[in-house]
């Protein structure tokens, strides 16, 4: 076990394509997704303890559960009993917003406690039941993630790329927006096949998120959210996220989507706006 302090980053899961292709009998619905990450997030800090506690706090730490509830201490649970540790949850990012907030900081807590208590990472099967995202999470670099979530494929290389992330102030359930679906028979993503940005962007445009009709029935500020998105010049494709509300756009060049950034934050300024690197 360290002796010391820990950090770990917790990077923000953007899938960037998100078809529905199928539902097995006990309600799992099979994916099939293009997932890449971005240079924002939370981080997790851990300290030697002799119990298990989290500590939830930072801007974004608001309706963010520190009991059992929280993903943080569930992956935590897998471990076994018998180890300690104060957790602090450093939250930047929204919370319920298609972004993978709380999957990406379980699993940044499975890589950051099995260093800390230098144990073996859980079991796959033990790790999916925290949720569909997690391995994609724990890769934590471009993948194309099928089934519910365990089986993972890599990518081309991704071009250079700077994403805007916009989070309107609502939060959705993901139970409900599945609920929305009309279909969950949709086909599955074209093979992945690009050699420069405008390559990469003309793939997309032939993918799609078959989560944001029923997302976008839900609340009108998601079209807000796309639209504010679509007006800034340099925007190549602005697509919402996972099953919302998180609406992302996408930039071949930095200073447009930092422009981008600023001028919607500033037009909206209850809104989480951001400009990030994909990694």
């Amino acid at each position: 076990m360290t002796t010391g302090g820990a950090s770990v980053f917790a990077p923000a899961k953007i899938n960037l394509a998100l078809h529905v292709t199928g539902r097995q009998e006990n309600g799992y619905h099979l994916l099939d997704s293009l997932v890449v990450f971005a240079d924002v997030g939370d981080r997790l800090h851990f300290s030697p303890a002799d119990t298990l506690a989290l500590q939830v706090m930072g801007p974004r730490a608001a309706g963010v559960p520190n009991g059992p509830d929280n993903l943080v201490l569930k992956a935590a649970a897998l471990f076994g009993p018998g180890h300690g540790a104060e957790i602090v949850l450093e939250k930047q990012l929204p919370n319920a917003a298609g972004i993978g907030g709380g999957s990406a900081d379980a699993a940044a807590a499975l890589t950051g406690l099995a260093a800390f208590w230098d144990q073996p990472l859980p079991g796959p099967a033990d790790i999916l039941t925290l949720g569909a995202d997690l391995p994609a999470c724990l890769a934590a670099c471009p993948t194309r993630m099928q089934g519910i979530g365990d089986v993972l494929d890599k990518v081309p290389p991704l071009p250079k790329m700077t994403c805007v992330l916009v989070t309107p102030d609502v939060a959705l359930s993901t139970g409900t927006v599945f609920q929305g679906l009309e279909t969950t028979e949709g086909a599955g993503l074209s093979d992945p096949e690009w050699s420069d940005f405008a390559g990469f962007i003309g793939w997309l445009c032939r993918q799609r998120n078959d989560l944001a009709a029923p997302a976008r029935a839900l609340t009108p500020k998601i079209d807000t959210a796309l639209d504010a998105l679509n007006a800034r010049p340099g925007c190549a494709l602005a697509r919402m996220s996972g099953s919302g509300a998180t609406c992302f756009g996408l930039f071949a060049e930095k200073t447009a989507a930092q422009e981008a950034a600023a001028k919607i934050g500033a037009a909206q300024p209850n809104w989480w706006v951001t400009a990030a690197q994909v990694l």
